[in-house]
């Protein structure tokens, strides 16, 4: 099997199995996405969500939240993962948005980068999801999905995968391919014990190919 051949299979299965996908985290703007995308790294979406309400209300633009600081912001997000860098972050990130973006979230890759809290997943995730544009954001899912279905080969870091699945995925599928791939690593291509009986891929897998092979 081809490379173009896997992805044509794997891309034309997802259109066919799960013609909608997006984002888990709830959010009803750019300002508060990059918020919660910010809170997400390394963290459940699913505790982020339960958290943000209250973050939102309590900080509903960028000046309040650059008004505040990182110890008041801290007591809205102790339950998340690295509470303290990251409510650090949050306030560097409204301050910046502030005193450089006119209070407005960039839709430029390389400004966002400038961001405290924020790195290329982060960067890639809010031009994708709050800005519509054509970009693949790596996350650790996506990372071990994309390895083990063979569309990178045995990539070594979130760059080298974003530019190898980049280069074969049309520029119209980016966005929601990001989505397909990150869910299929949270509901059936887990980490640690995938559930290959219930998945669709198996034809295209290089994984689950090999998995059959040690079985024999």
């Amino acid at each position: 099997m081809t490379k173009k051949e896997r992805y044509e299979g794997v891309l034309n299965w997802f259109k066919a199995n799960v013609p909608v996908a997006e984002t888990e985290l709830h959010y009803n703007d750019p300002y508060q996405l990059l918020i919660a995308v910010i809170l997400s790294a390394q963290c459940t979406d699913k505790r982020v969500n339960m958290i943000t309400p209250a973050l939102y209300e309590a900080f509903p633009t960028p000046e309040v939240l650059a008004a505040s600081t990182p110890e008041v912001v801290f007591e809205y997000i102790r339950s998340v993962s690295y509470p303290n860098n990251k409510s650090k972050h949050l306030v560097g990130m409204a301050q910046m948005l502030v005193n450089e973006f006119q209070c407005k979230v960039p839709s430029d890759i390389d400004q966002l980068l400038k961001l405290p809290g924020v790195g290329r997943k982060t960067a890639n995730v809010v031009i994708s999801v709050a800005f519509d544009k054509p970009a693949m954001a790596v996350d650790t899912h996506v990372f071990r999905v994309s390895n083990r279905l063979g569309l990178t080969d045995n990539s070594k870091s979130p760059l080298e995968t974003e530019r190898e699945l980049v280069k074969h995925i049309p520029e119209n599928l980016l966005a929601i391919a990001h989505h397909w791939l990150i869910l299929h690593g949270r509901y059936i291509c887990l980490a640690r014990r995938p559930r290959c009986e219930a998945c669709g891929l198996q034809p295209w897998c290089k994984y689950f190919r090999k998995a059959g092979k040690k079985d024999k």
